[in-house]
């Protein structure tokens, strides 16, 4: 399902927390599915690209005054 675009990243941030905590308590030590893999991998590359070229970007929009 879609985020709606005025609380898009407040979701998103929510929902990368749980997948953060889930790893970091070890939930799947036991495995995970083909598609929980690849879920990870897309969260990963994505996470990756926002950091690395995107930063700038980023840093505009977040010290922008328009609140």
């Amino acid at each position: 399902m879609a985020n709606m675009s005025y609380c898009r990243f407040e979701n998103t941030a929510n929902d990368l927390r749980d997948c953060i905590y889930a790893i970091e308590e070890g939930e799947y030590n036991n495995g995970i599915s083909n598609t929980e893999k690849r879920g990870l991998d897309e969260i990963f590359e994505l996470a990756h690209r926002l950091v690395n070229d995107l930063e700038y970007d980023v840093e505009s929009i977040l010290s922008s005054d328009d609140n």
